[in-house]
């Protein structure tokens, strides 16, 4: 399987090649030639398979990765997901008799990021070695929340490799930006932008433009990589959890073999559910790709006009990882709905540079809606989906999962396919914003782990536990750990960061 660029499809790639190099030269993004297939009996023994989830993953990331072999990712796989503290890793909560909801937050870092940046470590470590790459990979990040900790947990002291992180200063929950700022780690480091996180997204790009910059940090022993899901080996461990939900379904005898459904999925960059849409073209029985964004509904406003315009007001809202204006991803779809079109495609992101905003057309519009639907909500309807799922249903979703609940009832229609939404977070990642809203009589301490007692004492009364065993155990540890990064800088000072990052490392 070859991969080859969305802004010069004459490029052609290995998957190693792609997984160590990020991003194509010209700036596109790397797509596989081809969508390999995957029968529907298959599919459906996947739940019942030996080896559970890791050869799940390993089956599905395999069609793709056709330069490693299946025991390579056999092993990867597994040691990936052996810290994961669900033994299905990403099991499904049926929530109704039309509703599952998939837990994609058993790992370390409490978030769905985890079931990816627990792999890429290891595809980056074998693809350096399989591309007789002599230099240090430098991978860096810019993250809206959960992308930073996932990234940072995965690849801390993974040899070859050193890690910087860029998070916008007042952009994270209290509990993200913690979770960053006490990484441990000899080849870490973690730095705040003043700034939105397309503002750390839009200086992340320029730096991997940058020629310059390139052959300074060549001349210093450092070739850049990238951690965000604008890397194929970031997304295509995603693919595997929707064959995943869909067989656990199938078990449970929710649905019957080849019914299709619909995935719900909280959105911003739009790595996630572009994960759904090549899990789709791979033969998964999918009705619908709903996209579900927070008042950041640039993409929502995509799906119902053709135009992309991120020249709007930006808000920060209690679903963080969703405040973006730039879905860097949506060129990977742009890619296949056009055709595979790259000067179309080269264009379109052209005008998104020096104007905010593209236009598809009305043709390639509809062209998108035979697979996505987008919807978007308001605060005060995240905050009433959490608390109507915790009265009603007796379960606890944190505010970005609310964002997919509130969109999928405001959505929801009779004769509909049963539905499947994405669980990104763990509640206990955004206590305060969860506690007001699933029990608003509770008053809100200041103190962040105070919040999250106060979190698991109103989940304790639905789940049947103490309160002390319905708090995760990365949130306990947590506590213990001194904060061991300070940086900050403005959004037009990050390459000046990065260099002090590794002076840092070199000292």
């Amino acid at each position: 399987m070859k991969y080859l660029s969305t802004r010069n499809a004459a490029c052609r790639v290995s998957a190693a090649e792609a997984i160590v190099q990020g991003l194509s030269p010209e700036g596109g993004l790397f797509v596989p030639e081809s969508f390999p297939q995957i029968s529907l009996e298959e599919i459906c023994a996947f739940a019942k398979a030996p080896g559970g989830y890791a050869a799940c993953s390993a089956r599905i990331m395999g069609a793709y990765l056709t330069d490693f072999t299946a025991q390579e990712l056999d092993v990867m796989t597994r040691e990936a997901y052996a810290s994961f503290d669900n033994p299905k890793v990403a099991p499904t909560h049926t929530l109704t008799d039309r509703e599952a909801v998939l837990e994609l937050y058993h790992g370390p870092t409490l978030a769905f990021k985890d079931v990816a940046l627990q792999m890429l470590p290891r595809l980056m470590s074998a693809s350096i070695r399989k591309t007789g790459e002599s230099r240090q990979v430098l991978i860096l990040v810019a993250t809206s929340g959960d992308t930073g900790k996932a990234a940072l947990e995965g690849f801390k002291d993974v040899p070859g490799t050193f890690i910087m992180v860029f998070y916008p200063e007042d952009g994270v929950s209290s509990m993200q930006k913690l979770q960053m700022v006490t990484q441990e780690g000899k080849n870490v480091a973690v730095c705040a932008v003043r700034g939105n996180f397309d503002d750390a997204q839009s200086g992340v790009k320029r730096i991997f433009s940058d020629d310059a910059f390139a052959q300074k940090l060549d001349q210093m022993g450092y070739k850049l990589s990238s951690a965000n899901s604008i890397n194929w080996g970031r997304l295509v461990p995603q693919i595997a959890y929707y064959f995943w939900a869909y067989a656990q379904e199938v078990e449970k005898g929710t649905i019957a073999p080849g019914v299709k459904v619909d995935f719900v999925v909280p959105t911003g960059n739009f790595g996630d559910i572009l994960a759904g849409y090549y899990a789709k073209r791979m033969g998964l029985p999918v009705a619908r790709l709903i996209c579900a964004s927070n008042s950041n509904n640039v993409l929502a406003d995509f799906f119902e006009t053709g135009i992309y315009d991120r020249n709007r007001a930006f808000h920060k809202t209690s679903s963080p990882s969703m405040d973006i204006l730039i879905s860097s991803n949506l060129e990977r779809l742009l890619f296949e709905i056009s055709g595979r079109d790259d000067q179309k495609v080269r264009a379109w992101m052209e005008s998104l540079q020096k104007t905010g905003r593209y236009e598809i057309g009305e043709e390639l519009r509809q062209a998108v809606a035979r697979d996505f639907a987008g919807g978007w909500c308001t605060e005060q309807e995240g905050a009433a989906a959490i608390q109507s799922v915790y009265e009603k249903e007796r379960y606890l979703i944190d505010t970005h999962t609310a964002v997919a609940q509130a969109v999928c009832e405001k959505k929801a229609k009779d004769g509909d396919p049963f539905r499947i939404v994405l669980s990104t977070a763990s509640p206990y990642k955004f206590p305060a914003d969860v506690l007001r809203a699933a029990a608003p009589e509770e008053e809100i301490p200041e103190e962040s782990f105070e919040m999250v007692d106060a979190l698991a004492r109103a989940h304790a009364k639905i789940a049947g536990c103490s309160a002390e065993k319905c708090i995760p155990a990365p949130v306990c540890a947590l506590k213990a750990m001194p904060v061991r990064h300070r940086e900050s800088c403005e959004k037009d000072a990050m390459e000046e960061a990065v260099l002090h990052a590794i002076g840092g490392w070199r000292s």
